[in-house]
């Protein structure tokens, strides 16, 4: 059967079936995702936090993308898999073209992730139009947390929301495949996820979007520190990790994950 693709995505999001994504990093955490009935899987840079320590994702290179990308490419067979192009990793699109190709010819991704507005719209036509799919990464931007001055919420004035909205629509019109959105307000997460024919991913951003993704480590509750405002620990509801992962996907598909409390 093979393993999921845009063109199914494309139609989840048109027939309004939520998509279900959880990070992994490793082979028999992508097994348990893909048994437990997750759609996509994300090899997020948060590997640099909650996998090394790290105290952002800045410190993650290439080298360890493909090494964690192969990783979950090894455990799962039908999932969706993107990976996270970490930080100046695309700066130029040269760079961006070859360590893109990376990712995808030797760890097995189906598609990269970018963050940033129309800024990278050119880089993102040229990734596509040399057979790269893209994901896109609009709102909290955590390669960018010391310009944005911390983790906060995105958008919440008209100038910020418009700008999104516009991110957005010059993204889909470079090339861009899917979008990730994080941490905006849960009605301008709707107005985005309207505005676009691309699938709309959350985090932190409302019920209204294509589908949700969280950090594996935060819905299982086990991420040192405190546990983002629109996470939610789903072990503890649960008491086995595959149950909660299936009730994440449960809850997600039905529109019961995010609640109001995990939203802004």
């Amino acid at each position: 059967m093979g393993r999921l693709n845009l063109t199914s995505l494309r139609k989840m999001k048109a027939e309004q079936n939520k998509i279900a994504m959880l990070t992994a990093y490793d082979a028999s955490f992508s097994h348990t995702l893909e048994q437990s009935g997750v759609d996509v899987i994300l090899v997020g840079d948060s590997l640099g936090m909650v996998i090394q320590g790290q105290e952002s994702t800045l410190p993650v290179t290439v080298d360890d993308m493909v090494y964690h990308t192969q990783n979950v490419v090894r455990g799962s067979e039908k999932v969706f898999i993107i990976a996270d192009m970490p930080f100046m990793s695309y700066a130029n699109t040269e760079q961006a073209i070859q360590n893109a190709a990376r990712l995808m010819a030797e760890g097995g991704a189906q598609m990269v992730k970018l963050e940033g507005g129309a800024v990278i719209a050119d880089t993102v036509k040229q990734l596509t139009n040399r057979g790269i799919p893209v994901c896109a990464h609009l709102g909290l931007l955590p390669q960018s947390v010391h310009r944005l001055g911390g983790y906060r919420v995105q958008g919440r004035d008209d100038k910020d929301a418009k700008q999104l909205i516009d991110d957005a629509k010059s993204l889909q019109q470079a090339g861009a495949d899917m979008l990730v959105i994080e941490c905006i307000p849960a009605d301008l997460a709707a107005r985005v996820t309207a505005a676009v024919e691309i699938p709309v991913i959350g985090i932190g951003a409302g019920n209204s979007c294509d589908g949700q993704v969280l950090v594996l480590y935060d819905m299982l509750g086990i991420t040192p520190g405190k546990r983002p405002r629109f996470s939610h620990d789903f072990l503890a509801d649960t008491g086995a990790i595959p149950a909660a992962i299936s009730k994440y996907v449960q809850d997600v598909k039905s529109g019961d994950f995010p609640q109001r409390e995990q939203q802004y």
